[in-house]
């Protein structure tokens, strides 16, 4: 570690014998769920919804095969920063500060700051549009309430209300899948658009692709998971050791459980997000759409009102869920590279830093929304930010991952190392291929 402060983080007791959970593996399973399954309900946040409902109303059934492709990426990739969480007892800006060159790491985390300030504040913009589907009252007067009551949320709930709400509000994500099965969708179109994959080698098409992946493996989601994982730890003391390296069996195992379930409901839900746009948008005139709430909108006569409610629920619960995790995962990796102590279980006079730039990003995503930026052009600027973080940040992961120095017998196995490489290739050529669609 690189401070007094953040050593404290790391509890020196002993090992806990290894319980298993009554009522057998079902229940089991439900009780590692956590930091992972947050993690994958945040990744359809209302800038997903957007891509994804824009992939389905432009291309139909063409892009679902995608879903399958990022799967077993986001599961493995996401399961390596909750075992460098676990084992090294820190979250990944820690781990990255101490293995690479501080001045790298610096713009790492300023740009991730940037990318996520602006993302909240579509989401927050989003969260409103969402509220104003279902009762008439300005968006501009629901964004300051909505910011400045989640940021209230964040700072005065103590770790464990915050995650139990957290995990309620993954419920949410349930709608869009209900609005798709009201759209009734040709399910002899929709098979084949899930198994056959379909490539066209225009600007538009990959563009859209690069679009997907960009908003689906995050690097906001990496610190978050990472640091997650060692405050669920530190929460509830009883449950495993915490020093670092002494990461047990069982703790893998569940955090394996737990990624695995929170990445197959975000991919699950990311497939019928596009399945229901392909079969109600891409069917009527409806092929280009510039936020989640027109989408919503424009299911409303094609799908009927029983498909507008639920995309408008799921629009409002999943932003409510992804604005916190977004300011809260900046937080996480400025005060660890500075330093500082932080933790959503601290109280503000505890971790004063981290609440502040938590805030900070708050008020900035506020500020971006009342200038009056468009929030598409926003988040187009997000996407290009992250398009060109992650790859970078997936190379720091899988390096740190593979160091005997840093994680012990806990390094990668092989089938870890492929699904790693494989999605920092592919994130490398997104990128690539983002430049080149600027070309054309």
């Amino acid at each position: 570690m690189n401070s007094k402060k953040t050593q404290m983080r790391v509890n020196q007791r002993g090992p806990a014998p290894e319980k298993p959970a009554p009522g057998g593996a079902v229940k089991e399973f439900l009780t590692a769920l956590g930091p992972g399954l947050i993690t994958g309900a945040s990744d359809d946040d209302p800038s997903g919804i957007v891509t994804y409902s824009m992939a389905g109303a432009a291309f139909g059934y063409a892009t679902l095969w995608t879903s399958l492709v990022t799967f077993p990426l986001m599961a493995g990739v996401q399961f390596i920063c909750a075992k460098v969480g676990l084992v090294y007892g820190g979250g990944l800006a820690t781990v990255m500060r101490r293995s690479f060159p501080r001045k790298v790491v610096y713009v790492a985390v300023g740009a991730l700051l940037i990318a996520n300030t602006i993302n909240a504040a579509a989401d927050i913009q989003a969260v409103a549009a969402g509220v104003n589907l279902l009762a008439p009252i300005p968006i501009a007067v629901l964004i300051l309430p909505i910011a400045l009551g989640i940021l209230v949320f964040q700072v005065w709930g103590s770790y464990k209300t915050i995650v139990k709400i957290f995990r309620w509000l993954t419920l949410t994500l349930f709608a869009y899948i209900g609005a798709a099965f009201l759209a009734r969708p040709n399910w002899s179109e929709v098979l084949r658009g899930t198994v056959v994959p379909s490539i066209e080698f225009n600007s538009e098409y990959l563009s859209m692709l690069v679009a997907i992946l960009g908003t689906t493996i995050s690097p906001y989601l990496f610190f978050w998971q990472s640091d997650n994982e060692v405050e669920e730890k530190e929460s509830d003391p009883g449950e495993g050791d915490t020093r670092r390296g002494h990461a047990t069996d069982a703790e893998l195992k569940h955090a394996a459980w737990d990624v695995n379930a929170g990445m197959l409901l975000s991919n699950v839900v990311m497939y019928f997000i596009i399945l229901s746009a392909a079969a109600t948008l891409h069917q009527s005139t409806h092929h280009e759409i510039e936020s989640a709430t027109q989408a919503a909108e424009a299911l409303k006569p094609i799908a009927g009102e029983a498909a507008f409610l639920l995309m408008a629920l799921g629009l409002i619960g999943t932003g409510v869920l992804a604005v916190p995790i977004l300011t809260a995962s900046a937080a996480y990796s400025i005060a660890e590279v500075m330093g500082w102590e932080c933790g959503l279980d601290k109280k503000p006079r505890q971790a004063k830093e981290f609440y502040l730039v938590m805030a900070g990003s708050t008020f900035g995503a506020l500020l971006i929304n009342y200038l009056g930026v468009n929030p598409m052009k926003a988040l187009f600027i997000t996407a290009v930010i992250n398009g060109f973080l992650a790859p970078p940040l997936l190379v720091g992961l899988m390096i740190v991952s593979n160091n005997r120095k840093i994680m012990g017998d806990h390094v990668n196995g092989v089938l870890l190392n492929i699904l790693g490489w494989s999605a920092t290739a592919l994130m490398f050529i997104a990128a690539i291929v983002l430049v080149w669609t600027w070309t054309q």
